[in-house]
C-alpha cells in the first residue's frame, strides 16, 4: 500500500509518499500527480520520495508521464529523497537524468521529454 500526503504552499506542493510504488499503487500515484499538476497553481511539484522503498517500471512510466505533464504546464517536478536502490536503478535506467532533484542526488543535465 502506498500513502500519498499533499501539502500545499505558495508556489509549491508536496506530495509526500510512503510505501512501495508498483503496478497495484501507481495508478492512485498517477492520479494524484496528475491532479496537482492540472492546477493553476503551483509552479513546482515536489515528489518526496523518503518513504519509498521500492520503485517498479510502471512507477517509472507513472513519473516520466507526470514530467511530461509538468513540462507541457511549464511546472517544474522535483524529485527528493531518493533512497539509494531506487537512485541507482533509475540512473540505470537513464531516466534520473529527466528529473531535477533538488541536490539530493548528482543530477546529470536535463534531457529533453517528448
Amino acid at each position: 500500500m502506498l500513502a500519498i500526503d499533499l501539502t500545499q504552499s505558495g508556489t509549491e506542493d508536496v506530495l509526500f509518499l510512503n510505501g512501495r510504488i508498483t503496478i497495484d499503487s501507481s495508478p492512485e500515484l498517477r492520479n494524484r500527480l496528475l491532479a496537482v499538476l492540472h492546477q493553476e497553481t503551483p509552479e513546482t511539484v515536489t515528489v518526496n520520495m523518503e518513504g519509498v522503498p521500492y520503485l517498479d517500471c510502471s512507477g517509472i512510466a507513472t513519473l516520466i508521464e507526470a514530467l511530461k505533464i509538468a513540462r507541457q504546464h511549464n511546472k517544474t517536478l522535483l524529485l527528493k529523497g531518493l533512497q539509494a536502490p531506487i537512485s541507482h536503478f533509475l540512473q540505470a535506467t537513464g531516466v534520473l537524468s529527466l528529473f531535477e532533484t533538488n541536490g539530493d542526488v548528482s543530477a546529470q543535465p536535463k534531457e529533453k521529454v517528448q
